[in-house]
């Protein structure tokens, strides 16, 4: 562990993207704190006269949405509902596919063939595409696009796992441990996960960026979290048709979701290059 730590304190655009993501948790979970007003609460001197959003001041320092709502307190709340989908969808993606490509890459035969089979097919839907589909079925919510975001981005991780889990499973320590008439439940847990928590950290960090930018997609495209729920998506959404006019309502959730989305990435390309010191430089 303490070499590990040597050597991701080394990577120190990794380290940046760790503070970064520090920030932004910091920012979600104290918003009802530091937020300066409700985000649903509308100003009656938050809109020019002729009704256009006030550009940044001294009271609104991100200015005001087309609601005469304060985009300050509606970022901050709303990096609570990108960051809560985003860890808890992408955790129970990558719970799914560590499950699936563990069970396909160990057992093999016809039940390996047949979960490797429906993986490739879930994989040859674009996921975009296939999160609008399921979105368009089932009522927007919260707990709906996380649902929806797991089911379209465990895949790639179940790819991953189930070729690390076939290697494994040739190894001579689980022919071994076979021999001595271990249990598959015990070999699983303490021979074969333990080797592969490197790989689960790695594509669970670098998932969230993934979920974090797909949750924003399908709040612009009206697919995503509901009003008046704040979402960084959503709040591009709403404030599209004024683009040329208030570009900061564009811009400033735009700027949230790059920042965030790279830093998960930073970060997760940190926790590779620490974690298997074999794959440093392939970024």
């Amino acid at each position: 562990m303490q070499a590990f730590w040597k050597r991701f304190s080394k990577d120190r655009v990794a380290v940046f993207g760790v503070l970064v993501i520090i920030l932004a948790v910091l920012a979600a979970a104290l918003a009802p704190v530091i937020a300066p007003y409700d985000p649903s609460e509308q100003f009656f001197d938050g809109l020019t006269l002729e009704g256009a959003p006030l550009p940044p001041n001294e009271r609104f320092w991100f200015g005001t949405d087309t609601n005469g709502r304060d985009q300050l307190s509606r970022l901050l709340y709303g990096a609570r509902t990108s960051l809560v989908i985003g860890l808890v969808a992408n955790g129970i993606a990558v719970a799914i596919g560590t499950l699936l490509g563990v069970i396909a890459g160990y057992a093999r035969g016809f039940l390996g063939a047949t979960i490797m089979r429906f993986t490739d097919l879930m994989m040859a839907f674009p996921p975009l595409l296939l999160a609008i589909a399921l979105a368009a079925i089932l009522k927007p919510g919260l707990w709906i696009v996380i649902v929806v975001i797991a089911l379209v981005n465990w895949v790639q991780i179940a790819r991953v796992i189930y070729t690390e889990t076939t290697s494994l499973a040739e190894r001579e320590y689980i022919e071994a441990a076979r021999a001595l008439g271990a249990s598959t439940p015990r070999i699983v847990l303490r021979h074969l996960i333990p080797h592969l928590v490197p790989t689960i950290i790695v594509y669970a960090t670098l998932g969230i960026a993934t979920t974090v930018l797909l949750e924003a997609m399908l709040s612009f495209l009206g697919r995503g979290v509901q009003p008046p729920t704040p979402a960084w998506g959503m709040m591009i959404f709403e404030s599209q048709s004024y683009f040329l006019n208030a570009p900061w309502l564009v811009f400033i959730p735009g700027a949230a979701i790059l920042i965030v989305a790279l830093a998960f990435n930073l970060a997760g390309d940190g926790l590779r290059d620490a974690l298997d010191p074999t794959q440093r430089g392939r970024r």
